[in-house]
C-alpha cells in the first residue's frame, strides 16, 4: 500500500531541466568539448553536481587533454541562474497534482539546496513540500544510490516499501527501485522525448505517466 510519494524536483515539478541542458552543452561546446544532445542527457541527467562535474573532468581530460572545470564552472552558474530567473516555470499541472495528493509527499533532487530553495519558491511549490525537501547534499551518494530516497522516507516515518518515487531521469529511477520503493516513470518535462521515456521503462519503472493530469487522477486511486 502506497502511504507516501516522493517526488523529484527538476523536470518533474519545475521545468529546469530544458534549461540546464541548453546551458550545459552551450558552455563545454565554447571549449571545445561537444556532446550530442540526447548522449548528453542519458549520461548526465539525475546526477549531483559535484558527480556531473567529476564526469565532465574526466570526459576533458581523455578528448581534450586538460581539465576545464574552471573554465566551465563559473559561466555555467552565471547563465543558468539567468535563464532560471527569467524562464523557469513549473511542469505544466503539477501544482495541481501537488494538491490533489493527500499523502505525506517530500522532494528528494540532485540538485543543491540553495537550488532547491530557489526553484521551488519561484513557482510556488515550496510550502507543498516544506520541511521534507531533501537534496543531494544531505547523503554521502548520491543518485543513482538509494541514500536521498531512504533519507526521504526515514524522515517521512513511512517504510521505503509503502513510498511511491516519481523520477524523469534513468538515475532517479535506478535510485528508487534500489530503496525498495515503487517508481512511476514521468515524461511530462520539456526536456523528455520518446528516446528517454522508454529508458525509464527499461530501467525498471512500473509505469510511465506522460503529465501531470494523468499523475493526478491515479493520485486519487492510492
Amino acid at each position: 500500500m502506497i502511504k507516501a510519494v516522493i517526488f523529484d524536483c527538476d523536470g518533474v515539478l519545475v521545468d529546469s531541466e530544458v534549461i540546464a541542458h541548453e546551458v550545459e552543452i552551450a558552455v563545454l561546446a565554447e571549449i571545445g568539448l561537444t556532446y550530442d544532445s540526447h548522449d548528453f542527457i542519458t549520461r548526465f541527467m539525475g546526477r549531483s553536481d559535484a558527480e556531473f562535474f567529476r564526469l565532465l573532468d574526466a570526459d576533458s581530460r581523455a578528448r581534450l587533454g586538460r581539465p576545464i572545470l574552471d573554465e566551465i564552472r563559473g559561466p555555467m552558474k552565471e547563465r543558468y541562474a539567468k535563464e532560471i530567473a527569467t524562464r523557469l516555470a513549473d511542469v505544466d499541472g503539477a501544482l495541481a497534482a501537488i494538491r490533489a495528493c493527500r499523502l505525506p509527499k517530500a522532494v528528494a533532487s540532485s540538485s543543491t539546496v540553495r537550488g532547491l530553495d530557489t526553484k521551488l519558491r519561484k513557482v510556488g511549490h515550496w510550502d507543498h513540500f516544506a520541511p521534507h525537501i531533501y537534496s543531494a547534499e544531505h547523503v554521502t551518494h548520491s543518485k543513482p544510490a538509494p541514500d536521498l530516497f531512504l533519507l526521504a522516507a526515514k524522515a517521512l516515518d513511512v517504510a521505503p516499501q509503502n513510498c511511491l518515487v516519481i523520477e524523469d531521469s534513468v538515475n532517479g529511477v535506478t535510485a528508487g527501485i534500489a530503496a525498495g520503493m515503487r517508481v512511476w516513470g514521468f515524461g511530462g518535462g520539456g526536456h523528455m522525448t520518446e528516446r528517454l521515456t522508454a529508458r525509464l521503462t527499461e530501467a525498471g519503472a512500473e509505469r510511465i505517466v506522460a503529465n501531470w493530469a494523468e499523475a493526478e487522477a491515479l493520485f486519487a486511486e492510492l
